[in-house]
């Protein structure tokens, strides 16, 4: 028995009568006959009481009307459930991200993407420069939102930028540059740095070297932080400064000073990484949606 067999016959019982459902179908009438009669024959009861200008169903043919029209129906949901799985209209995304230097991008992007795409659910995964790489490498996470990382830790994944963010200088409000309009990247560089931790995040110890890569005297980093939450209460309790992108006062709000730095060092590059290997609709569907937030934050 096949589905063609269930549409030929529920045509046949609703118009009850061969012709018409077969010009319905856009089929012979012969071949519609001939298949009803195939499936009579398979399920061996008649279908159908005939006469010679239409059809008019057994009591076995009513009960089995009612079980074709849910089978195709279910056939039906099938076909646009797998559709829409397959066109990144439904599913489950995975996304790792880095919560302060993309709090200006991500909630635009899942704006968007939701908006567009509301039948996708979409996990949010708050995970280190490492962990997202592996994430996004093994095949755990669709997509991850962040930093760009350099070449060497990007081998074999693609980044897409959407949007930069300046670089400023963190302190507490009581820090005696709390109050300046900017200051300078050698002022910066005497002071105590609270900074990320290097296993976590390698790609901040280059953002490090790219803004105080002319001084001379080294860097008094006094302690290293596995996320941007203990960082931020490391500063706001007095332990030193730190070198954040501005996007951090999504997360600080009032608590803590952003003060730009002079001469302004090269801005983040702020996008998504993903896998060729593991491309699929929804993934590329949020890369648009990203990179329409991102415009958006320019």
């Amino acid at each position: 028995m096949e589905l063609r067999h269930l549409r030929y016959f529920v045509a046949a019982a609703e118009t009850q009568n061969v012709s018409r459902a077969a010009l319905k179908l856009h089929v012979s009438q012969p071949a519609l006959s001939r298949q009803i009669h195939d499936l009579e024959e398979e399920l061996g009861f008649a279908l159908f009481e005939r006469s010679a200008k239409s059809v008019h169903l057994t009591e076995a043919g009513k009960t089995f009307l009612a079980e074709a029209r849910a089978v195709l129906e279910r056939a039906d949901d099938a076909v646009k459930a797998a559709r829409a799985v397959a066109t990144g209209a439904s599913g489950e995304l995975h996304i790792g991200y880095a919560p302060s230097p993309t709090a200006r991008v991500l909630p635009r992007a899942l704006r968007t993407f939701q908006a567009e795409f509301p039948r996708m659910r979409v996990k949010l995964h708050d995970l280190s420069s490492e962990e997202m790489l592996a994430g996004v490498r093994e095949g755990k996470l669709g997509l991850a939102l962040m930093v760009r990382p350099n070449r060497k830790l990007l081998r074999g994944l693609r980044f897409e930028e959407v949007a930069r963010d300046t670089l400023c200088l963190l302190v507490a409000p009581n820090h005696a540059y709390a109050a300046r309009g900017s200051v300078t990247i050698s002022e910066a560089s005497r002071e105590p740095l609270v900074v990320f931790a290097r296993a976590d995040y390698p790609d901040y110890e280059e953002t490090l070297t790219s803004v105080f890569g002319h001084v001379k005297a080294k860097l008094k980093i006094v302690e290293e932080h596995d996320s941007a939450a203990s960082l931020i209460t490391a500063v706001e309790s007095g332990v030193g400064v730190a070198v954040v992108p501005k996007s951090f006062s999504c997360t600080t709000g009032p608590r803590l000073e952003l003060i730009p730095l002079a001469p302004p060092p090269t801005p983040l590059r702020i996008g998504v990484v993903w896998s060729e290997r593991n491309l699929n609709p929804a993934t590329e569907n949020f890369v648009q949606s990203a990179k329409t937030a991102g415009s958006a934050t320019e």
